[in-house]
C-alpha cells in the first residue's frame, strides 16, 4: 500500500488555504476597471508560493518571497482605483502567502488559521452592522476597560498573602474584582440577546457556577438600574444559590463520596427550595405585560465591583482575627469562619479529613452545614449593599429558605437514622 508523500498532503493544505480565501475574494472582486487585484487564483498560486519557498529555502527564502508579494501589492494598489482606500484584500494576500509557508510546519495550525481568516472575510457585513448599528460608545469603552483589568492590571497585581494577619492575597481579590466584571457582563448580554425577563435567570443560574455571591451582587447592581427587572434580578440571584449546591455536591463528590451521602438529603433539599423560589420569580417576571425597556447603558459597574472585593477583604480579616484569637476550636468554627469567604473551601477541607480517616462522614454534616451558613450571611450583606431594600426584601428570604431547607434537611436524616 503506497503512502502518500508528507509534503504533497503540505502542499495541498496550503493550495486548500488559497483557494478558501480567494474564494471568499472573488466575491467581492467585482467588475471593472475598479475590480480588486487579486481573485481565487491569485490567492492559491500565492498560497502555493509561501509553501514551496520554505521546501526550496526556508525561513529566509519565505521571507523573500512575502517581500516580493508585498511590493507587487504596492504596485497593484499604487495603480488601482484610488476612490476605495480599503486594504483588506491586500493584507488577506500578506497573509496567505504567510499561512502557505506556515502550512510546511504545521499544517493544522495553518488549515485552521485559513478558516478563521475565510470567517472573518465573510462576516464583514455583519461585523459592520455590530459595530456601527448594535455595540454603543459605552459597551466599547466597557470592553476596553475590561481588557486592561485582565490583560495589563492582572499580571501586575502581587499575587502574595498580605495585609493584617496576611489574610487576603492581592491577586486573588483582583480576580474578584475581574469575576463581578464579567458576571455583571454576562447578565447584560443575556438581556440583550433574551430579554430581560428571561435572560437574567439564564444569567444567574449560569454564573452562579462561578460565584453566587459575585452574582447576587452583580444581580442587585442590575436591579438598582432598572426597576421594571427587579423580578427578574431576584430571580437569577437565587437561582445562582442552585449551581452552588450542584458545585458543592461535584466537589464533594471529588474529594469524598461517603461524605456526599451523608450531605444528600440536606443538599436536595436546600436545592429543591432553590428551584421552587427562583422559578418563582421567574414566573412573576415572565407575567409582566410589558418588556422590560432594553437598556444600552454599562455593561457592568465598577463601584459594584470594587464594593463587593472590599466586603469579601473585610471578611477575609475578620475571619483571620477570630481564629487568631479563638484558635482551633474544632471542626465546626473554622469551617463557619471560612464558609465567610468559600463555602466550597469549607466543605472540601471537611471531606479531605474524612477521606483521610481523621473524622468520620457522619462528623462532617454539622461542619459543612455551619460553613454553607456562613456563607449565607456573607451573601446576605451582599445582597442588601448591592441591590438596595426591594432587591434585598425578596432575595434575603430566598437567601435564608434554601439554608433552613439544608439544616431541616439535616435534622430529617439524624432522626431517620
Amino acid at each position: 500500500m503506497t503512502m502518500i508523500d508528507p509534503i504533497i498532503l503540505k502542499l495541498a493544505t496550503a493550495l486548500g488555504i488559497g483557494l478558501l480565501i480567494g474564494a471568499e475574494r472573488e466575491r467581492r472582486k467585482g467588475t471593472g476597471p475598479s475590480r480588486s487585484p487579486a481573485g481565487i487564483r491569485t490567492f492559491a498560486v500565492t498560497s502555493l508560493a509561501g509553501a514551496v519557498s520554505v521546501v526550496v529555502g526556508g525561513p529566509t527564502m519565505l521571507a523573500v518571497t512575502t517581500a516580493g508579494v508585498i511590493a507587487l501589492i504596492a504596485v497593484a494598489y499604487w495603480r488601482g482605483n484610488q476612490k476605495d482606500p480599503g486594504l483588506t484584500t491586500e493584507i488577506a494576500l500578506t497573509v496567505t502567502v504567510l499561512l502557505g509557508g506556515l502550512s510546511m510546519q504545521q499544517p493544522a495550525l495553518a488549515g485552521g488559521l485559513g478558516v478563521m481568516v475565510a470567517i472573518v472575510l465573510a462576516a464583514k457585513s455583519r461585523l459592520h452592522r455590530f459595530v456601527g448599528n448594535i455595540l454603543t460608545e459605552d459597551e466599547l469603552e466597557d470592553a476596553l476597560l475590561f481588557a486592561g483589568a485582565t490583560l495589563i492590571i492582572l499580571p501586575l497585581v502581587p499575587d502574595r498573602p498580605m495585609g493584617p494577619y496576611a489574610a487576603f492575597n492581592p491577586h486573588a481579590i483582583w480576580v474578584v474584582v475581574i469575576l463581578i466584571m464579567a458576571i455583571s457582563a454576562a447578565g447584560y448580554v443575556a438581556v440583550r440577546l433574551l430579554g430581560a425577563r428571561f435572560g437574567l435567570p439564564v444569567a444567574g443560574l449560569a454564573s452562579g457556577f462561578i460565584s453566587s455571591a459575585a452574582t447576587i451582587a452583580a444581580m442587585g447592581a442590575r436591579a438598582t438600574k432598572a426597576k421594571d427587572v427587579l423580578a427578574a434580578a431576584v430571580a437569577g440571584a437565587v437561582l445562582s444559590t442552585v449551581a452552588t449546591i450542584i458545585q458543592m455536591a461535584l466537589v464533594l463528590a471529588a474529594t469524598s463520596m461517603a461524605t456526599l451521602i451523608s450531605l444528600a438529603v440536606p443538599l436536595i433539599c436546600a436545592g429543591a427550595v432553590a428551584i421552587v423560589y427562583g422559578t418563582a420569580f421567574t414566573m412573576l417576571a415572565l407575567r409582566q405585560k410589558n418588556e422590560a425597556e432594553l437598556q444600552k447603558g454599562r455593561a457592568f459597574s465598577l463601584r459594584t465591583a470594587f464594593v463587593f472585593a472590599l466586603t469579601l477583604s473585610v471578611i477575609l480579616v475578620a475571619s483571620a482575627v477570630l481564629q487568631d484569637r479563638f484558635g482551633a476550636n474544632g471542626i465546626i468554627a473554622a469551617a463557619a469562619i471560612a464558609g465567610f469567604a468559600d463555602t466550597h473551601s469549607a466543605a472540601v477541607s471537611v471531606a479531605s479529613l474524612v477521606a483521610s480517616g481523621k473524622i468520620t462522614a457522619s462528623d462532617a454534616l454539622l461542619p459543612v452545614l455551619a460553613g454553607l451558613s456562613t456563607n449565607t450571611i456573607s451573601k446576605i450583606v451582599l445582597a442588601a449593599t448591592s441591590g438596595g431594600f426591594l432587591f434585598a426584601a425578596r432575595v434575603i428570604p430566598g437567601l435564608l429558605l434554601v439554608a433552613l431547607a439544608a439544616w431541616a434537611g439535616a435534622f430529617y436524616g439524624l432522626i431517620v437514622g
